[in-house]
């Protein structure tokens, strides 16, 4: 017969092991509320417990989190699972380490860091008692931080650096009227950008998207292919850069759809401009008409480019132009830095490894192989999401203009064939 005290020996032993071992949660939500006060620039930090790992953490004998035991060992875990991973610089200088003002143990229904005066409060309270009954799944951890500054009026930076803290970690961080969503890892960033601040921190943005972008890249590279005399390069790309622009500036203001179908459906376009693009190249379809293509599919691609932008917005503070501009000549850079790499190696490519015509077919297949898998991966997923009707419009436009363009595509080759 298995007594009671055995059953719950059994339960506390094996709660302290999940403890101890337990992997990195799949999602987590940090919260952060700023405010300067006097000498000290005021943070208070929520994770979950779960977040904090390889500790044991000391269980009752029902498998319960022992809060008692645990609150003396509360001010070194809050160091290195917190205060650690938070920088602050004020004026461009970084400030000293944080100090540990105060930690808590809260539920997972409590709502205090909603506000900054509701979080204080909390962290003010006395911590849990064991009679509550808590599972360390099931609690947040909260820490009171306070960075030394000269000035509240000061002109602050942060980098919250908790992307260990989860597979996926989210950060939504308030400071005065502010509210910044940070998901991953971020460098750190102004709470509030002067404008040239959010200038450079846009131009950094958008050269690194470009770059980062391997279907607008093979997109420019079917351009190089294209075109191959330099000048000519020049205007194609200017068109192209002309259309993404346009595209890109009308949903930053909002004058695109804001449905969630529509990000897919643009990624689904970009992949048909690329297949499209690629296909003219095999052809010999393009040519000459290449600045036409960039300017066409540029419309999509500047779509793409917006949704970055978009989700980066939040970092601009009050200059929403100047942040606009600057993440389209990152863009820019991004492209030439591009093209700088992929003009020369093509015309060396065409001209001392594989005949002109011979090379433009095999690396334009190549493109098309690989976006023509992108293309119906990206139709798969445009299929899960219900159009409005008032929004078709948009859609059948869309669809106009790559019907017309394959249209006449053929068109063409039939013309050639006669």
């Amino acid at each position: 017969m298995i007594h009671d005290s055995t059953v719950k020996s059994w339960l506390a032993l094996l709660s302290v092991a999940a403890a101890w071992g337990h992997d990195a949660p799949a999602q987590v939500t940090v919260r952060m509320q700023l405010r300067p006060e006097g000498q000290a620039m005021r943070a208070l930090v929520r994770i979950p417990l779960e977040a904090v790992r390889d500790v044991d953490f000391p269980a009752s004998a029902g498998g319960y989190l022992d809060v008692e035991k645990l609150a003396p060992r509360l001010g070194g875990l809050a160091k290195i699972w917190v205060a650690d991973k938070v920088a602050l610089a004020e004026s461009g200088v970084l400030t000293g380490p944080a100090r540990i003002a105060a930690t808590q143990i809260s539920i997972e229904s409590d709502k205090s860091f909603a506000s900054f005066e509701a979080a204080d409060a909390r962290l003010r309270a006395s911590l849990p008692r064991n009679e509550e009954k808590l599972f360390w799944k099931q609690v947040f951890f909260d820490v009171a931080l306070e960075f030394p500054i000269r000035d509240a009026a000061s002109k602050f930076s942060i980098r919250p650096g908790f992307a260990d803290l989860g597979e996926r970690v989210d950060t939504v961080l308030h400071f005065r009227e502010h509210a910044y969503y940070v998901s991953g890892e971020q460098e750190m960033f102004p709470l509030e950008p002067s404008w040239l601040q959010a200038a450079w921190l846009f131009v950094r943005m958008g050269f690194v998207h470009i770059l980062d972008g391997t279907d607008h890249l093979l997109f420019v590279l079917c351009l190089v292919i294209a075109v191959r005399d330099l000048r000519a390069l020049v205007w194609v790309v200017t068109a192209f850069t002309a259309a993404h622009s346009i595209t890109l500036a009308a949903s930053a203001l909002n004058m695109a759809p804001d449905g969630l179908w529509f990000p897919p459906l643009v990624e689904l376009a970009i992949a048909v401009s690329i297949v499209f693009m690629a296909l003219a190249n095999i052809v010999g379809w393009a040519g000459h008409r290449s600045w036409m293509l960039a300017f066409g599919f540029g419309l999509v691609h500047g779509f793409g480019f917006s949704f970055a932008l978009r989700e980066s917005m939040q970092f601009a503070g009050g200059h929403l132009a100047a942040a606009l501009l600057s993440f389209n000549l990152g863009v820019e850079l991004g492209q030439l830095a591009a093209l700088a790499v992929m003009a020369p190696a093509v015309m060396a490519l065409f001209k001392y490894a594989v005949e002109p015509r011979i090379g433009t077919i095999v690396l334009s297949a190549l493109i098309a192989h690989t976006a023509w898998h992108w293309m119906w991966e990206r139709a798969a997923v445009v299929g899960k999401y219900s159009i409005p009707m008032p929004e078709l419009g948009f859609v059948f436009f869309l669809k106009l203009v790559l019907v017309g363009m394959a249209g006449y595509g053929v068109w063409w080759w039939r013309k050639r064939k006669a």
